[in-house]
């Protein structure tokens, strides 16, 4: 305590809204690195105990950068996405129409040599990707909510059906294989390959695009063009009131979300080296949105766990949980459970997840801290009246019976 005629110590001052946000920018890339740094090193991990788990993480590091680029559209700017996998799908045979040798467009010569490199090839899916995101949303931006995602639904099927069906140019149902794989090169005289033998390879290939996606998508976001996309998604009419050019805000997202789709085709078709229809069905659009969905809508670190959670199950503990499952089968005289692939519960172990989601937590498992704000109710009195009951609120207005008469 201060003696008389003595101040007292000045209370510390408090942090201002720059210094908050430098500390948590800090947390964030503290954590950031620290999570990548872990991804590095998982390969060693997994050769040293014999999981055999890489090629799986390949298929989950493709989930994981359509989901960031969904984000872009349905999280950053609002607009539902149905078709999402049709985007997938066009990368992917644009690299296998530049490069594979089973390729009409290879065959015919049309395609010079220098272009059937796999590095220019996911390149132009890129491009490719981004055009019909703008052919896709030109037509579609008078559109919104439900009538949007029917327009998009619409394209995810038109997509895989006409590449099925074109079998003089995509080979149709047969596919196109093999598809060009990045150049082998040396590093301190340790050639790296990329080849089925060695997947690791493909791997740390994988976690690079997808940190270099993650640092464009985050500067978009801190950018001009993803405070106006936050503010369509928000409302779009009081955006335009503020000069927002709702035309070329909405193209830019359907293009950007698309490119994103593009890379990720390029580079799974070039990694699993075969691209059919098959692989890019409206399952697959519905399991990116639920990724996005899972994880928080908005957020890019969410939506990476979303993707990291639903893949994880879908590739790696789907395998791990069978031959218990089936043993507790024979060890128990269930013949069902016995012979039971838990593979084909997949799809309802998404749906209740989502269901549960949207009941415990609808801004997703990491929201956000804007969305996270929206969905918390400013007081007590307002959390109230939004759980209501119409019976409740018909029972509080409603005179008592007595005082009816």
């Amino acid at each position: 305590m201060a003696s008389a005629g003595t101040p007292a110590p000045a209370a510390p001052a408090a942090l201002t809204l720059e210094q908050r946000r430098s500390a948590a920018s800090r947390k964030e890339n503290s954590l950031l690195a620290a999570a990548v740094l872990a991804l590095a090193i998982f390969p060693f991990v997994d050769k040293a105990l014999g999981l055999g788990t890489i090629g799986a993480w390949e298929s989950i590091f493709v989930y994981v950068l359509l989901a960031m680029g969904l984000n872009i559209v349905v999280g950053y700017a609002g607009l539902l996405d149905l078709g999402y996998a049709a985007f997938f799908a066009i990368g992917a045979y644009t690299i296998g129409f530049l490069t594979s040798p089973s390729s009409v467009f290879v065959q015919r010569g049309w395609i010079p040599g220098w272009m059937q490199n796999f590095w220019f090839a996911m390149a132009v899916s890129w491009l490719v990707a981004a055009l019909f995101g703008v052919l896709l949303g030109a037509p579609t931006l008078r559109l919104r909510g439900d009538y949007l995602a029917i327009v998009t639904l619409g394209f995810g099927e038109i997509v895989p059906n006409f590449f099925r069906s074109a079998e003089a140019i995509t080979n149709g149902v047969q596919g196109i294989n093999p598809i060009a794989k990045p150049p082998s090169f040396n590093i301190f005289g340790h050639p790296i390959n990329f080849n089925a033998t060695d997947q690791r390879n493909w791997y740390w290939l994988m976690l690079l695009i997808g940190l270099f996606s993650l640092f464009i998508i985050r500067r978009m976001y801190d950018s001009r063009l993803g405070r106006t996309w936050q503010a369509i998604r928000e409302d779009e009419i009081a955006a335009a009131s503020m000069g927002v050019n709702l035309v070329t805000t909405k193209l830019w997202a359907f293009a950007l979300g698309a490119s994103f789709a593009g890379f990720a085709g390029s580079v799974f078709s070039s990694a699993f080296q075969f691209v059919d229809p098959s692989q890019f069905e409206f399952s697959v659009s519905v399991t990116i949105l639920s990724m996005v969905i899972l994880g928080g809508i908005g957020n890019i670190y969410g939506v990476i766990a979303g993707a990291l959670l639903i893949g994880a199950f879908d590739r790696i503990l789907t395998e791990a949980l069978n031959k218990p499952l089936q043993a507790l089968g024979n060890a128990i005289g269930w013949e069902a459970l016995a012979n039971h692939d838990l593979k084909a519960d997949r799809f309802m172990v998404f749906g209740l997840a989502l269901v549960l989601m949207m009941l415990l937590r609808p801004a997703g498992l990491f929201p956000s801290a804007q969305r996270k704000a929206e969905m918390r109710p400013e007081d007590e009195d307002i959390s109230i009246a939004e759980n209501q009951t119409m019976y409740d609120v018909r029972a509080e207005n409603e005179p008592a019976l007595g005082e009816r008469a």
